[in-house]
């Protein structure tokens, strides 16, 4: 009996337990709640560190940036190599990545960008292994039970990294926050230890495409420098407008070489299934939303003079929403298919983000207004996840679920990065205009930072039109009912 059969009559009769879904989600907060904790921290990492704005905003971005870039290639490994190796290779680099950081030196950004880069290639990997491993080793409810606790690792630690980050800066220092990343990596991965192996079954094998992933990573690196650096070199200089190009440029091949490839780097055949395609475009946009955190917290701490965990209290309702509420649209999915607590969740979620967007109110009274804004962003978040989560990876084949789960997080790890991205662009670049913004009448209380305000007011309501755009989506490619929920 060859290893890869063995591997076959191993997991033939193998059930997910809870020691294993406990293992995953502890794998995926290395991510979510540790990693994506510098968007509130990243002032007391830039003063401590002594580095520039530019290269600590590179810092918080590039994390998200790396996951997205190489997700899918670390999909289509977890489903050849096996997901259960991917995913320790991640916790590997999750622990590397850490130690860099932790031990990065004043005065320069090096360690610092070394490590999160790690962290980015971590997350590729764990996130598409982990999400093939719900689908081969749980079936039904128990899969959409399944879902909904990683849900709660992904959704639940970005709710919570906010306060989570400002407490351990605030009391331990920021740098335990890594410490903190890399004990829970080595728990996540004693209690997967053991796990049977799961991955495709054997087929022929064909050369890697590396022109289409080269073409990928050209692009979104093109598209990235534009969005972050467009307000500070001006968006028609020279070097942006090159930028652009080099990114319309390399989409465009990176296209044309998937379309003719037998074997490409994105198997652009899974987008034929509109389910699949709605729910990741609706994923994208919902993830870009991150940019309603970077934009409101910087705000506060900026100009009501809040602390990093002041602020990061803002966000308690949103944590305990989600994390009250993933089980709710497990609940809703099953009695009424994805496509409605899809909606109701984009649509509760934009009212959360419409509240966070009233920057023209005192600063006591815009406090309150955005932490109900977080509490109804959590709420939506909860409605949506395991539906869409579910509804993108149901009907899937199972030799491609590594590759589908990995399209499907690239779209929430480039969302992310973009939707951050193009928010503190927005907030930033309107900021330094002069004179006294449109509407001044509105903002109510000083009057001599109401062009900051009315620019924050302009980056969060970017993020209410990517949840409509979401919900259009949604509409229009997600069934109203789905067979196989409701068996």
């Amino acid at each position: 009996m060859t290893s890869s059969q063995q591997t076959r009559t191993n997991t033939a009769h193998y059930q997910g337990t809870d020691k294993l879904i406990a293992g995953i989600v502890l794998a995926v907060i290395t991510f979510w709640l540790f990693a994506q904790t510098t968007l509130n921290i990243a002032p007391v990492m830039q003063e401590d560190l002594n580095i520039s704005h530019t290269l600590n905003n590179l810092a918080v971005s590039i994390t998200a940036l790396f996951s997205g870039i190489f997700i899918v290639v670390a999909g289509g490994l977890a489903d050849r190599l096996g997901r259960v190796k991917l995913t320790n290779v991640g916790l590997l680099l999750s622990v590397i990545g850490s130690v860099l950081i932790v031990l990065s030196p004043s005065g320069t950004a090096v360690f610092l960008i070394t490590g999160r880069i790690l962290q980015g290639l971590s997350a590729a990997c764990i996130m598409p292994a982990t999400l093939a491993l719900m689908k081969a080793y749980y079936e039904g409810k128990a899969r959409q039970r399944a879902l909904s606790f990683w849900s709660i690792g992904s959704w639940g630690g970005s709710g919570f990294c906010s306060l989570f980050g400002g407490l351990v800066a605030s009391t331990m220092g920021w740098r335990w926050i890594f410490v903190l990343s890399v004990i829970v990596a080595v728990i996540s991965y004693l209690l997967i230890r053991g796990t049977p192996e799961s991955k495709a079954k054997a087929t022929d094998k064909k050369a890697f495409d590396w022109s289409g992933l080269i073409a990928f990573v050209i692009a979104m690196l093109a598209i990235n420098i534009v969005i972050g650096q467009g307000a500070s070199l001006g968006w028609i200089s020279p070097a942006i407008l090159i930028g652009f190009a080099v990114f319309i440029i390399s989409t465009v091949v990176f296209l044309w070489i998937e379309n003719r490839s037998e074997n490409g780097f994105v198997d652009l055949s899974l987008f034929k299934n509109r389910t699949f395609s709605g729910a990741s475009l609706s994923n994208f946009l919902l993830n870009g939303a991150a940019g309603t955190l970077l934009v409101s917290l910087a705000l506060v701490q900026a100009e009501a003079g809040l602390s990093s965990l002041q602020s990061g209290l803002i966000t308690v309702g949103y944590l305990v929403a989600i994390l009250s509420t993933i089980r709710v649209g497990e609940k809703l999915l099953q009695k009424m298919g994805p496509r409605k607590p899809m909606l109701l969740g984009c649509s509760i979620t934009g009212v959360g983000i419409v509240l966070t967007s009233l920057t023209f109110l005192l600063a006591k009274e815009y406090i309150i207004a955005s932490f109900i804004g977080f509490t109804l962003f959590g709420v939506g978040l909860g409605f949506y996840a395991t539906p869409s989560t579910d509804a993108a990876l149901s009907n899937v084949p199972d030799d491609k679920a590594g590759s589908a789960s990995g399209i499907y997080k690239m779209a929430s790890s480039l969302g992310a990065a973009f939707g951050v991205a193009i928010s503190g662009a927005i907030f930033y670049g309107l900021s330094q205009r002069e004179g006294a913004p449109p509407l001044a009448a509105m903002f109510m209380g000083r009057t001599d930072n109401a062009g900051v305000r009315f620019a924050a007011g302009i980056g969060l309501l970017f993020n209410v039109f990517m949840v409509i755009v979401a919900i259009v989506a949604i509409l229009l490619t997600i069934p109203r009912s789905s067979p196989e929920e409701a068996s």
